[in-house]
Formats: C-alpha cells, structure tokens, sequence
C-alpha cells in the first residue's frame, strides 16, 4: 500500500520558544497583559465583561494611548482579549448586591468586578507550549471579531421594541469564517512554495483572485473584478485586524486609491506594475503566524504535516512519511529522526531503516529510494548493517551503490538479475515521485544504455512494476527503437505476469 500524498508540504517551524517569545511581544497581546495587571478590586465591567466606559480613559493612558475615542477602542479590543483568553476572569455581583458607591443605579446593577485570571500567572512562569496555546485563544477571539458583520448602520437594525433584526445583516457566520480561513489556507501554501522559499508578501488583489476567480476562467469578467474588489476591502479590515495579535505582516491598501468611499477598489489596475501594486496592500504570515493558521488547520481536521512530527515514530512510519515531502524538508525530516536514536547508534539506526524498505507494494520502491538517501545521512559507521543485505533481492543492488559510494571493498559483484531488479525498482520510485521530466528521461536513457540487450532481458525481472516501467520507458525514450523495444518489453512482461 503506498503512502497518501498529503494535501499541503511540511511546514518548517521555528522553535517553540522562539513563537512563544513572539507570542508575547504581539502588540494586542502586550495590552491585553498590560490591562490584565492593571486591573483591581474597584474595576468595573458591563453584562458582557466589557470594561465600563469610565474606566477606559484610564485604561488608555496606562497602554500609552491617548485618552481619545482611538485610545479608547484600542484600549477595549485589549480588555476583551484579557478576558478571552483567561488572564482575566469577570464575575458578576450576587443578586442583590450592589458595588460600592453604585447607589443603586440601573447602570451598576449590570456591572461585575474582574480578578485576575489564572492564565495571568503563566505569562511569566509557563512554558512556551503555555504561552502558545494561550495566544492561540486569542487569535480564534481575534479572528471572530475579524469575521463579524460591518454594523455601519447599526441603529437601521434595532427595532422599536430594542430587539436586534439580525436577518437584515445578510451576515453568514459560517461563510465568513470559512471564507478567511480559505485565504489564510491559501497565503499559508503559498508561503511554503518552492520549499518555504515562497515567504515573500503576498499582494492583496491575488489572494482575493484566489479565492474569488474560477480557475479554468481566462479573462476575467466585469462581475468576477467587481467581487474580487469587494473582497480586498473586506480582507483589507480583516487583515488590520490580524496583523496586532501577530499573525501577519501587513501593509493596507493605499487610502488614496479609494476614489469615493464605499466604492470598491479597481482590482485589475492591480496588475499594472510591480511598483503600483504594493498600494493595493501586501500581506505574509510570520513564523507566528505559519504556527497559528497551522493550529486552526489541525483543529479543523485538515493533514497539514510539520518537519520533526516524525522524529520520534519508526523507521517505517518515516520513510512511509516523507514519501512525498520536498527534497529539503525530507533530509530534515530524516536529520531529526537520526538524531533521535542516537542513543541506539549508527548501526542499529540503519538495520531499522533497511528492514522498512522492504516490501512488494506500490510504496515500496519509493521507501528504498528514501532510504537510501537515509544511509547517506548516517554515514560510513552504517556500513555493518548494510552489509548484512548484500544477499536480500530487494535490498542487494541499493547496498552495493552505497558501500561503492563509501569506497568500501571487498563488495562482491551483483548477479545480473540483482541489476535488472535495481533498474527497475529505481525508476519505479522515480516516477512515484513524480520527478523531472528531463531528469527521468536521463535516468532512463542512462540505465537502459549500461546494459546491451537491455529490452530483451529487463522483461523477466520478478518485479511488480516491471511492465507499468516499461511502458513509461517507451513513452520517455528519445530514441523511437529503443522505445519500441521498452513497449515490446512492456507487452512481454504483462504476458508473462497474466496481465
């Protein structure tokens, strides 16, 4: 059974105490414990834990902020996240009891009182996988006040009786949601593209595109460029909004483009110049970030691997894993996993990675290749147990490359079934890996050219890829006698297997 290709590559993070340290310098984050410290027995907060509008001038001037209506809403986005992830907890007076010096007003009757949250204490005495998982509470608290409706006429939607017509909102909580994380998912492939080497920004009309436009659209129309501006403007708030807990580096949208307010901006005059388009906004995820939009994907169900997560699993279970990881996430992969049976030594580390690239499945072959490519990285000390296969079919030919490799001697000759065997199993993993074109046409070219007769023989080989690599042989083949050759082969081999 070969390996499941996974839906997005392995992610490289940083260490857990680097994120944490991150964690606790995102700028919402610094108030949210700044105001938790602030805090005392004589702060008040409304019915839903909000801090009481007196106290937020207050509140304000200990962040640093002006006492203004700007120094106030940074100053209750910071409350509320206190009291979201637990460095605050808010209780509310017992019926009938009433704050001191409330004089029994209607407004101290809705009024609670904070104490410090457990959460609170971790900040400085809690592990960084503490520090982390509190940060990620705020950031799902973040990204829900990022998802909310625009209440922009607000008072249109509370009727006479004081209720709140939701339904006029034309507001889906459910598509909202899905909706940033879709282009979250998206900035997050693209940051890990070409091998995490794609961590450039990201400008804003190609991330909404990207969720927007059909992919098998050419031009796009006047509908699809409308929606595709009105989805910049909503991901130009929502991203002002992510960027403070940490998640992203974000540079808005140029104010002056926005002609007339409300109207949306002109998203295919995005593409004029590589200078005009920084104006329509640029955003990447930050290592913090990369952790983060990683988290939600887990918790969502989604496969989303991470270098390290097979450290500490067999031989097996690795090569099994990294069967379709990048080249560079694969060695790093296979780096931690030997640093791990250190203890164990060179010797034993290799037996166990030989003894799982055994096998007649359709995995196999690319497991053998994996391996291979392990030994590499344990080096000569593996020589013992390699030698120990030199007589197995399956694992011979891949130990005679390596010990030549190693300038090893005394390597007895393979018998020539052994180098039929190994032509064919290598090119099978080849083309499991899906690598090349120009590369496998090399590799095929090459193997069939070292041995005269190569067709007339190969055929026989007691593999059970011999007749699907034939077959792709003749279809790679530059020379068209050589590839007739690979497919009277092909034909051969499926008749002898009854196929």
């Amino acid at each position: 059974m070969s390996a499941e290709r996974p839906i997005l590559p392995p992610v490289r993070l940083h260490p857990e105490a680097e994120l944490a340290r991150d964690a606790l310098a995102a700028p919402l984050f610094v108030r949210a414990v700044k105001l938790a410290r602030w805090a005392g027995p004589d702060t008040r907060v409304g019915a839903g834990g909000e801090l009481v509008e007196a106290h937020l001038p207050a509140a304000a001037e200990h962040l640093g902020l002006p006492a203004d209506e700007e120094g106030a809403a940074y100053a209750s986005e910071a409350w509320r996240l206190a009291v979201d992830t637990g460095l605050l907890d808010v209780t509310d007076p017992e019926e009938g009891e009433l704050p001191d010096g409330a004089g029994g007003s209607e407004e101290a009757e809705t009024e609670g009182t904070v104490t410090a949250g457990e959460n609170l204490a971790l900040i400085t005495s809690g592990s960084p996988q503490d520090i982390l998982s509190i940060w990620l509470d705020g950031l799902d608290a973040v990204h829900a006040d990022a998802t909310a409706p625009v209440l922009d006429d607000f008072a249109d939607l509370v009727g006479e009786d004081g209720s709140i017509d939701f339904d006029a909102l034309d507001w889906d909580p459910e598509a909202e949601a899905e909706f940033l994380d879709g282009v979250l998912g998206n900035l997050y492939l693209l940051t890990l593209a070409d091998n995490g080497a794609g961590d450039g920004p990201v400008p804003l009309p190609a991330l909404a595109a990207s969720m927007i436009v059909p992919d098998d659209m050419g031009e796009p129309t006047d509908d699809i460029l409308e929606q595709v501006s009105e989805a910049m403007m909503r991901l130009d708030d929502q991203f002002r909004l992510l960027e403070p807990i940490g998640i992203v580096a974000y540079q808005p949208v140029d104010e002056a483009l926005m002609v007339e307010e409300g109207e949306p901006v002109d998203a295919s005059a995005a593409g004029a110049d590589e200078e005009d388009v920084t104006r329509y906004g640029m955003v990447k995820l930050t290592p913090l970030g990369l952790y983060g939009v990683r988290a939600r994907m887990l918790e969502a169900g989604v496969d989303a691997p991470a270098v390290g997560d097979l450290a500490d699993k067999g031989a097996d279970t690795l090569l099994d894993g990294i069967a379709y990881y990048p080249e560079a996430a694969a060695r790093a992969e296979i780096q931690l996993w030997l640093a791990g049976r250190g203890s164990q030594g060179a010797v034993a580390a290799a037996a166990e990675l030989l003894a799982a690239a055994r096998g007649t499945d359709e995995g196999a072959p690319l497991r053998r290749l994996h391996c291979q490519q392990a030994l590499a990285l344990v080096g000569a000390e593996a020589e013992p147990a390699v030698r120990a296969v030199l007589g197995d079919q399956e694992l011979g030919g891949l130990a005679r490359v390596w010990l030549a490799e190693h300038g090893a001697t005394d390597v007895p000759p393979p018998p020539e079934a052994m180098i039929f065997w190994l032509a064919i199993d290598t090119i099978a993993a080849q083309l499991d890996a899906d690598g090349e074109l120009d590369e496998l046409q090399g590799l095929v070219e090459g193997l069939s050219a070292q041995h005269s007769g190569f067709f007339d023989e190969v055929w026989r080989v007691d593999h059970p890829a011999t007749a699907d690599v034939l077959e792709a042989m003749g279809r790679l083949h530059s020379d068209k006698k050589a590839a007739k050759e690979a497919r009277k082969a092909a034909f051969k081999a499926r008749s002898r297997a009854g196929g």
